[in-house]
């Protein structure tokens, strides 16, 4: 049976897996806590996390999302990773090794990966505000069999703009043209959907002036020019090697093609969402352009690397996990002293992670020759695999909320936080450390 014939069957499994969802049936998550007005970094399925959405929703009156982006595997068939830098006093400088990020591949083959898609499109159309909208990014692989499902999820008439986002970067090929651009499909959750056409130069033909009555035209170094709608073909830059906004993260996207979606589709204080977070690119953006992000991915090496970047931005959250996620694969030891003589009311509070370890069970995606390599680093300098940590000063018991950050530069990183008041006896605090492989442990301790 073809693919195309295999559609109906896919919509019908989707929509049933979906109200399968809805109904209760599927493993809600603990992590969504907060407030409307906190932004959410979830470590998990995003099924489960929009399922505890909409719950949430629902009691609190929520209007939905404004704008959600989706930037998911591009059914490529590859296999993406990034690089590991290891130093210390301890371990000299070790060579770079590679690590795999995701594999974009599915054993059950297209119609498991596109009724993954079609599941979650019927949620996510759900937990949009009534004038919110969709931008599915994908590119020549997979897109003209999601826009049939994203059709049939949101109707033809609420099908707005596929945009071509063309880049320069990339190989080439002697069989065929250099594969140079992405598609995105832009669709309405109804008619009265929030839009604002952004603007851009066209230049007239031969770069002089036409002087038609009732246009404005305006002249730069290369001619004279009007001002138009933007068209449909979008140019702009991949992330560049050198550029301060890279996090090494495979399949990153510039934060200036999210920037402009949200000039487009959203507002100033609007909720804007990512369930294919990755790096957290979106999240990057919002907060530059003082929207609410929500952010969620499986991958444990995509959310530590959205964590470093988020907290490097300055930005407030609350990090979040499934229920059922296990933090028992990697272990940390840490210590708090309070002092309380001859300093203020509440004291002084120090703050050390002073071990770390990460039990054999853990996810190192790493190539076999590298493994002897990491485990000899391992046993010699543990705390060298500290990528980034965090700590709460007020810890609830269920969400952490990252008062203070730790982000490993070239200068290393400090194991040590302190904080002057704030802090009494029989509270507690939270320490959340990420390594370089994405895994995840925590520490919580009394103050006494």
């Amino acid at each position: 049976m073809s693919l195309i014939e295999m559609l109906p069957r896919i919509i019908e499994e989707s929509r049933a897996e979906y109200e399968e969802a809805v109904a209760g049936s599927f493993p809600e998550t603990a992590y969504v806590g907060g407030d409307s007005t906190e932004n959410v970094l979830a470590a998990g399925d995003n099924m489960a996390f929009m399922k505890a959405l909409k719950s949430k929703f629902e009691e609190s009156g929520n209007r939905g999302i404004q704008m959600i982006y989706i930037d998911p595997p591009f059914f490529s068939k590859s296999n993406y990773g990034s690089e590991i830098k290891l130093s210390s006093e301890k371990l000299g400088k070790l060579p770079t090794i590679k690590q795999f990020a995701y594999h974009d591949s599915w054993e059950e083959g297209t119609f498991e990966y596109l009724k993954m898609l079609c599941t979650r499109f019927y949620m996510m159309k759900d937990l949009l505000a009534d004038d919110g909208c969709l931008w599915v990014h994908l590119d020549w692989h997979i897109v003209h069999y999601v826009k049939i499902l994203l059709d049939e999820v949101f109707g033809e008439k609420n099908f707005v703009n596929e945009v071509i986002w063309q880049y320069k970067s990339g190989g080439s090929s002697k069989k065929h043209y250099s594969r140079k651009h992405d598609t995105l499909l832009f669709y309405a959750k109804g008619k009265n959907y929030y839009f604002q056409a952004q603007q851009e130069k066209s230049y007239n033909r031969g770069y002089k002036p036409y002087r038609f009555k009732g246009v404005k035209e305006y002249r730069d170094e290369t001619g004279w020019y009007t001002m138009v709608n933007m068209k449909d073909v979008w140019q702009i830059d991949m992330v560049g090697r050198t550029s301060g906004e890279r996090t090494g993260y495979a399949t990153q996207k510039p934060e200036a093609l999210i920037m402009r979606i949200l000039e487009s589709c959203t507002r100033p204080g609007d909720l804007v969402a990512d369930f294919f977070g990755g790096s957290g690119t979106l999240c990057a953006a919002a907060e530059k352009m003082g929207r609410k992000w929500l952010y969620c991915d499986l991958g444990a090496l995509a959310t530590g690397s959205a964590v470093k970047r988020l907290s490097k931005e300055g930005s407030t959250f609350l990090i979040s996990q499934e229920s059922s996620t296990d933090f028992g694969e990697c272990e940390i030891e840490a210590e708090a002293v309070l002092e309380t003589a001859g300093v203020t009311e509440s004291g002084l509070l120090t703050v050390r992670i002073t071990d770390y370890k990460v039990n054999e069970h853990s996810d190192i995606p790493v190539d076999d020759k590298s493994v002897p390599i990491i485990k000899d680093a391992m046993e010699k300098d543990p705390l060298a695999f500290i990528d980034f940590w965090s700590i709460d000063y007020s810890y609830d018991g269920s969400v952490h909320r990252a008062d203070e950050t730790f982000g490993r530069d070239k200068n290393g990183i400090a194991l040590e936080a302190v904080k002057l008041g704030g802090v009494k006896p029989g509270t507690f605090v939270n320490i959340r450390v990420y390594d370089v492989f994405g895994n995840t442990a925590e520490k919580t301790l009394e103050i006494k």
